[in-house]
């Protein structure tokens, strides 16, 4: 798959606006390459509001992150997600020293840093429940586990699905990318 299939498989609710974030592994040929591709996609989709960032490169394989700008940007504005991230060592809350941050402790460990969850737009109150919980006890799942507001969590992930699907469809009948994402 090249990038822009990448994008639509799993990053299409962030693209259409009804997620925060998204995240997925991508094999690339060579840094080069890598560093030219999200440098256009930064192009193509800087007018939208969004931006594609490298958070770490493993075996082969750009850990990427898409991102909307100006929800990101209000969720971390809020006083219960800085002091929730301030426990994890993050003391600057603009854009970028947090994903600076992030991607420190993405180097640091084998898996992923559970805050990376607000980072991707899922509730407060789930990530500190999968903590809380480790993994365990929660009323659902689906994209994430859900300890908080199931039936909101559903709705989304229902949402995401019905988005993902017909942005395939419509990439496959020759619409791009950017003709599909939504402005901020």
């Amino acid at each position: 798959m090249n990038l822009e299939e990448y994008l639509i498989e799993f990053c299409s609710p962030t693209l259409a606006s009804l997620k925060v974030g998204s995240l997925f592994n991508y094999a690339y040929t060579t840094c080069e390459e890598l560093i030219h591709q999200i440098s256009h996609w930064n192009q193509v989709l800087s007018d939208k509001g969004l931006r594609l960032r490298l958070l770490r490169v493993r075996d082969g394989r750009a850990l990427l992150y898409l991102y909307r700008i100006s929800q990101l940007k209000q969720a971390f504005s809020t006083a219960p997600i800085q002091c929730f991230l301030r426990e994890y060592g993050y003391e600057r809350f603009d854009l970028d020293s947090a994903l600076w941050h992030l991607q420190c402790r993405l180097q640091q460990q084998e898996g992923f840093p559970h805050e990376i969850g607000l980072f991707l737009g899922y509730p407060l109150e789930d990530v500190e429940g999968f903590i809380r919980c480790k993994g365990c006890r929660y009323k659902c799942s689906g994209i994430w586990k859900v300890y908080g507001d199931a039936e909101q969590a559903q709705k989304s992930f229902a949402a995401f699905a019905k988005c993902r699907s017909l942005f395939r469809q419509l990439w496959a009948h020759g619409r791009s990318v950017q003709q599909l994402t939504v402005a901020a």
